[in-house]
């Protein structure tokens, strides 16, 4: 690997390490989000403690996550036809999922990666991402089940992106997103497999 995109691969992981919502519930009010509600880091829980404001902002932040390294990233790997090398992005998008899921400021426990997930297909499938989105809202208003929507879209994403035929490292890490969101949503699964799991709320 060239040790430029490693490093920028590193960059990327450290930048999806940033819990925005641990981040901003600690500068807007001095308060940890991990000591109320499911504990968990992400806008899910932030919403749930603090308002949909902060909630909205912590979503868009770790949407940011996903999408700033591979777009700078396509900036600066771009070949010399002026086509990116999906390979590398595929690296930055997914080193920065992976921070986002295991970030190294707070001993390795982070949130489910949906949001940064999103960010990363927001530059590389758009049109894609447009359609998960799509499911996502019509399975929430059916269901009312956030989970659910969020699990629908992780599964979705990676069959659009082999039916429509998107580089290989992109379906890859599609892929591998998909079965990392579904792996931190286990206890959502069983929850929604007892008919226990919050309606109209997000993810705990």
């Amino acid at each position: 690997m060239n040790v430029y995109i490693a490093l920028f691969a590193l960059a990327s992981y450290l930048l999806g390490s940033v819990s925005t919502g641990l981040v901003l519930a600690r500068l807007f009010y001095a308060t940890d989000i991990r000591d109320g509600g499911s504990g968990n880091i992400g806008a899910t829980n932030v919403v749930r403690l603090l308002g949909r404001r902060l909630g909205a902002l912590t979503l868009l932040g770790d949407g940011l996550k996903g999408f700033l390294p591979v777009y700078v990233g396509a900036q600066l790997f771009a070949d010399a036809g002026g086509s990116s090398d999906y390979i590398a992005l595929s690296i930055f998008g997914l080193a920065a999922f992976l921070g986002h899921l295991f970030p190294v400021y707070i001993k390795f426990k982070g949130g489910k990666g949906v949001a940064t997930a999103f960010g990363v297909f927001a530059f590389l499938a758009p049109a894609m991402l447009a359609l998960v989105l799509v499911l996502f809202v019509i399975i929430v208003a059916i269901s009312r089940y956030v989970s659910l929507g969020s699990l629908s879209a992780a599964a979705l994403l990676p069959l659009l992106l082999i039916g429509y035929s998107y580089p290989l490292p992109v379906i890859g890490m599609g892929i591998c997103m998909g079965l990392l969101i579904f792996i931190k949503h286990k206890d959502n699964i069983q929850r929604l497999l007892k008919g226990t799991e919050n309606k109209l709320g997000f993810a705990q």
